[in-house]
This record gives C-alpha cells, sequence and structure tokens, in this order.
C-alpha cells in the first residue's frame, strides 16, 4: 500500500515501555525512538492520540502502596500517567511534532482537561494529543481509558504498544514453543484468555467493534507496518 490503513490512530503506550531496561522511571532514549516511530506515521498524515500508562513511575512507590486503599493507589497511579505524558509531549515537541496533552483529572496549571471536541480539533489540525490520568476514575485501567478515548475520538484502530510482537499461545519469554496469532477474534480472546487487554477494555472494544492491534513498539518501523496495513503484530477484531 502506498497510503496509510488508518487516518486516525489510538495508540495505547505502557509505562513500563518508556524505562526500556531500567528498573523504574524515563529512559530518555527509549522516549525519543518511540516519538521518532510517532513522528514517521504522523508525517504520513496520520492523526494520532496516546494514552499513556503510569507503571514506569507507580512500580517505585509500589511497595509503600501494598495495604493501601485501592482508590488512592489508583489516583497515584493516574499522576504518575500525567509525568509520562509531559515528558513524552516535551520529547515530541523538540522532535519538531506539536503535542497537546489532555488529562482526565483537573489540574490546569499543569496541562489540559480532557475535553473531546478540542480533543478532535487538535487530531485534525495535526496535532498529536496524549490523554492522561486514565478515564479519572479509580478501578479503570489504562487499557480502559484507550478503548474509551479511542471510541470517543472515533479512531479507527487501537494499537496496543508492547514489548511482545503480538499475542502469543503462551508466554513467549517462558515457552519457547509458543505460537503467536496473526489474527484473533474478540471472542476467540475472551475463550483462551489472551493476555490481549483488560476484560473491560477488551469488551469494550468488541461491542464498539473497534480493532484492536498489539504489536512491539521497539521493532524497528513497526509502528508504520501497522499504519500501512502490512502484517505485523496481532490483529484482534469482531
Amino acid at each position: 500500500m502506498t497510503t496509510p490503513a488508518y487516518s486516525r490512530i489510538l495508540l495505547k503506550l505502557s509505562g513500563e515501555a518508556l524505562m526500556g531496561d531500567d528498573a523504574f522511571g524515563i529512559n530518555r532514549a527509549v522516549v525519543e525512538r518511540i516519538v521518532a516511530q510517532v513522528k514517521e506515521v504522523a508525517e504520513l498524515g496520520v492523526q494520532v492520540g496516546i494514552v499513556i500508562g503510569g507503571g514506569n513511575i507507580f512500580r517505585g512507590v509500589s511497595l509503600g502502596a501494598a495495604g493501601m486503599d485501592r482508590a488512592t493507589a489508583d489516583y497515584m497511579g493516574m499522576l504518575a500517567t500525567v509525568i509520562n505524558a509531559l515528558a513524552l509531549q516535551d520529547a515530541m515537541n523538540r522532535a519538531g511534532l506539536v503535542a497537546r496533552v489532555q488529562s482526565a483529572l483537573n489540574i490546569e496549571p499543569v496541562c489540559e482537561p480532557y475535553i473531546r471536541g478540542k480533543a478532535i480539533r487538535y487530531l485534525e489540525e495535526g496535532k498529536v494529543v496524549i490523554f492522561a490520568a486514565g478515564t479519572g476514575n479509580p478501578f479503570f485501567t489504562t487499557d480502559t481509558a484507550a478503548a474509551l478515548r479511542g471510541r470517543e475520538v472515533e479512531a479507527q484502530i487501537v494499537l496496543k504498544a508492547t514489548k511482545v510482537d503480538g499475542v502469543y499461545t503462551a508466554d513467549p519469554m517462558k515457552d519457547p514453543k509458543a505460537v503467536r496469532y496473526d489474527r484473533l477474534t474478540f471472542d476467540e480472546a475472551f475463550v483462551k484468555n489472551l493476555k490481549v487487554m483488560d476484560a473491560t477494555a477488551l469488551a469494550l472494544c468488541r461491542d464498539q467493534r473497534l480493532p484492536i492491534n498489539v504489536f512491539s513498539i521497539f521493532k524497528d518501523g513497526a509502528l508504520r507496518r501497522v499504519v500501512m496495513g502490512e502484517d505485523e503484530g496481532t490483529m484482534v477484531h469482531s
């Protein structure tokens, strides 16, 4: 294909993706490589929304959060995603992309609140929109936030960027005989209990007929290949 298969995507990045091989925190070199992939697809005319996790930062305080009230711990995790979103925005601006952070928590001195209409307008203007603070509610993961924001901004697909190049029959790090799925239906993912996304996010994508592609963000050019409709990662569909 010479033109992208999708004109608007929602990219789900885990916080762990930003730390590379570090124990926690943000690895600048890794962030720059991720930004380079995003810039590559943005220059193709693809509109990019991003939901970012916070595990790389919350991991550093998770031991202290053991036994903590779940809602309080979840709000701490949301704040961690805001830190990651600001770091990602800064890296994108330095790379020549125009990025905006919108937070589900109202912290206007730091970033804009999430407003659906404004987010869509930014996307139409060619800006990258980074959605922080998950859904703004405890007990929901950033996977669910990705499914929700993807549907709200009318993305054509949710791209889940991981360290593994797709969904496997078993953990490929532990089982050398594990086989990667090229394609899966949502029902197959549920029945086989495959770790595509958490159950709430997967159900939302299934009900809204919003396909998911799981791929490795650490493979050079992988994001571009997914956007161009090439065989990359695992496609989960209705």
